[in-house]
């Protein structure tokens, strides 16, 4: 598979129009700061991208941020610029024509960021053999993905590598594509399927289960919107599967439950996060409004307390006393077009703050190629 993923988004693609689903698309929703970053970045670049909207974790400044299947660089550009001339973005990619892109604006992006030193590099692998990339264990701050991981034959590699590489207390914030249900084998082998980032998706359940054997015991979804596909051969090839484009983050914390449980413990966001003062989204399950004690389970304390967030909560409580399992709403993912008649069994997501590729789905005049940000 990794010889049919450089073809397709080596040779065949050649810009974002050439994609068949709306899995990887533009970012026509973006906020105002965000666009702006993007005009920062190269035409080239940008004309190389064919992510899922731009995931841009909270609190970067000054952290070392690890991008996998950054392909021409455009989201390592956008996170140089968030992390600050402090921080560092690495870049990784097995693609030869998209590191070139890459590559040869590097200088013009330190230039254009007024830096004296560059802060972005970028190597050839694969993500799933990141040691083979001399990238140390507990070295980075934050991983981020956009709709790559799905394309990997060996998922649980690329977690268990992302694990190991991850500072105590970090995270992996990602957008990628999952299935309502698991994508018959005769699919995976198709490889135009398989490139525009159908056949290669998990089932979300498989997903979360096979984060938590390598140590991310509790996955967080940010937020979830249904794929269209706009090709009606793509369309009737994939049958009756249904795809999400889903944003999750995954921390590295220790002390997890398997589920959350209840301790009686509140903390209170001081709104002290640039562009978050008055309202801090966590993920689907957990926001933080400023200035105001919100009950949370023993498992969301350990990993709030543990990360770069610690300093801008006030914990109360402790664990001493157990009233049982924390109840929270479930994980709420968006299958189907809010538009059509039927609906998954599982709910439409809520709207979330976060920047990523899962906005709530276009309205009906709109077309169906639209944006996921």
């Amino acid at each position: 598979m990794h010889d049919i993923v450089k073809d397709y988004y080596g040779n065949v693609l050649k810009g974002s129009d050439d994609l068949q689903t709306n899995a990887c698309c533009t970012d026509d929703n973006l906020s105002s700061s965000l666009k702006v970053i993007l005009s920062n970045i190269h035409d080239e670049v940008m004309s190389r991208y064919y992510g899922c909207g731009l995931v841009t974790p909270e609190l970067l400044a000054g952290c070392h941020v690890l991008d996998l299947g950054c392909g021409a660089g455009r989201d390592c550009y956008a996170m140089a610029q968030m992390v600050g001339e402090t921080g560092f973005v690495t870049g990784v990619d097995m693609t030869d024509e998209q590191l070139a892109v890459a590559n040869q604006h590097v200088e013009y992006h330190r230039e254009k960021f007024g830096y004296e030193k560059a802060n972005t590099k970028f190597l050839k692998g694969y993500i799933e053999k990141l040691d083979e990339l001399n990238i140390a264990d507990n070295s980075i701050d934050v991983v981020i993905s956009n709709c790559v991981i799905n394309l990997s034959p060996d998922k649980h590699a690329v977690l268990n590598e992302i694990f190991r590489i991850l500072k105590p207390g970090g995270e992996i914030y990602f957008s990628d594509v999952y299935a309502d249900k698991r994508v018959p084998a005769h699919l995976k082998d198709d490889p135009l399927l398989y490139g525009e980032c159908l056949s290669g998706a998990l089932y979300w359940h498989d997903f979360e289960n096979l984060a938590k054997s390598v140590g991310f015991v509790e996955p967080r979804l940010v937020n979830s919107r249904a794929i269209t596909i706009d090709n009606n051969e793509l369309a009737t090839r994939i049958e009756d599967v249904n795809f999400t484009s889903a944003t999750y983050r995954l921390f590295k914390a220790e002390g997890l439950e398997t589920d959350g449980q209840n301790y009686a413990q509140t903390v209170t966001y001081q709104g002290t996060i640039i562009e978050h003062e008055a309202m801090l989204t966590l993920d689907q399950k957990n926001t933080f409004i400023a200035q105001q004690a919100t009950n949370i389970s023993g498992n969301t304390w350990h990993t709030l307390k543990q990360s770069r967030f610690a300093e801008h909560f006030v914990f109360n409580g402790d664990f001493s006393k157990h009233l049982g399992l924390f109840a929270a709403t479930d994980e709420q993912f968006d299958f189907i077009d809010d538009h059509a008649e039927n609906h998954a069994s599982a709910p439409s997501s809520n709207n979330s703050t976060s920047s990523s590729c899962c906005a709530p789905a276009p309205a009906p005049d709109q077309k169906n190629k639209s944006s996921c940000c």
